[in-house]
């Protein structure tokens, strides 16, 4: 089995429980150790696994301190969840990065195949790549959110890389990519060709503006998403406790926290990645606190995806000056969809729709007799 190549948690972070409150996290979950090896699987719905893998990585990176966001994230309460958390330890780098790669997309299947959805920490930004690939196993089509300040399009002539991997996904055949959405890329970092090929493609992409000015209007890309993974170099360097390598402008620690809830509430989601990860204090702190509020989310999941209309939903129709739209709202999330309708149809029996999530704030545009940006995005984009 894929699962016998991790190794046990180290004992500098088991010890470290044994000094803390008898309710917190470290003495909660789940957790394989040396003397007792792996944990029983049966009733574990999230697992986490650290990683070093970094001889892909853009820039040459330290491995990251394990052992102290263990530290951090032992420390933590739970909230009042009905979540099963394990943490399963490290996986140690292959003889190659691709030896890696082939070892992360078995374990990341197998644990799927279990439904447990695998939270994977450490490493370079290409370990999206393996996690994609697994889910071709299945042949299955899925939809990638990347919080990053960057598209990871190539920009030379190697494939593979923390900012590359992307063109190899796009790529290969047969490709299983049905969407790609990035949040948080900075236009300075972008160059036009990128721009271009990511409206060639209909893939979405949301500027670190428009997520400062409102987290939540990041919350309907991530909906939909399969696979999500985020470059912790997106992070400001205050946010990263990393004033040396950091960046001057970037998301905040209260903005990545939340897009981290946003994804553990989306009912799709089956994979959560974090890499490129900082060593700083600070850091090991916060990133124990967005794991945090993933399983937060991940606790409040709602089950509504696929979306079914026809109970616990409010519909809406807006009549616009030469248009009309239709919105539907949960009565159980609170959370609004717009309906895309294909009017290139002959009879009634050809007719379909599409559910597209959006804002409440759509909706309001929408009142106001103005086509919701992301409604014309769609259109364009022929959805």
């Amino acid at each position: 089995m894929s699962l016998e190549l991790l190794e046990p948690i180290s004992e500098e972070a088991l010890n470290h429980t044994h000094l803390m409150p008898r309710h917190v996290l470290g003495n909660a979950i789940l957790r394989h150790t040396r003397a007792e090896g792996m944990p029983e699987l049966g009733t574990v719905q999230i697992a986490l696994i650290g990683v070093h893998e970094n001889r892909n990585a853009y820039f040459p990176t330290l491995s990251y301190d394990i052992t102290a966001f263990r530290k951090a994230f032992y420390s933590l309460y739970p909230g009042n969840w009905n979540v099963q958390i394990a943490d399963l330890g490290d996986l140690p780098n292959g003889q190659t990065a691709e030896d890696t790669y082939f070892a992360l997309h078995e374990i990341s299947f197998q644990l799927r195949q279990l439904n447990i959805l695998p939270v994977i920490i450490g490493g370079s930004n290409d370990l999206v790549y393996p996690l994609y690939r697994s889910y071709q196993k299945n042949n299955q089509f899925i939809n990638m959110v990347s919080i990053d300040n960057q598209f990871d399009f190539s920009q030379d002539e190697e494939l593979i890389s923390g900012r590359s991997y992307m063109s190899q996904i796009i790529m290969e055949q047969p490709n299983l990519l049905k969407h790609f959405t990035n949040i948080g890329y900075q236009a300075f970092y972008i160059a036009q060709e990128e721009l271009d090929l990511m409206d060639k493609l209909s893939f979405d992409a949301v500027r670190l503006g428009v997520v400062l000015d409102d987290v939540k209007e990041a919350e309907p890309y991530i909906r939909d998403a399969d696979l999500v993974g985020i470059d912790m170099k997106v992070l400001s360097a205050v946010a990263a406790g990393n004033y040396t390598n950091g960046q001057p402008n970037g998301i905040d620690s209260r903005t990545i926290c939340a897009l981290a809830r946003y994804a553990g509430i989306c009912d799709r989601v089956t994979t959560f990645g974090l890499f490129e990860l900082h060593n700083s204090p600070i850091f090991h702190q916060l990133l124990a606190q967005i794991i945090w509020y993933f399983c937060e989310g991940y606790s409040c999941r709602f089950g509504e995806y696929p979306v079914a209309t026809s109970t616990g939903f409010i519909k809406y129709t807006v009549q616009l000056s030469h248009q009309e739209l239709i919105f539907w709202k949960s009565e159980k999330s609170g959370r609004w969809w717009i309906e895309l309708r294909d009017e290139n149809y002959f009879d009634n029996k050809t007719k379909s729709s599409t559910l597209l999530p959006c804002t409440q704030k759509d909706y309001l545009d929408a009142c106001q007799d103005s086509l919701p940006e992301r409604w014309l995005q769609a259109f364009r984009k022929g959805i």
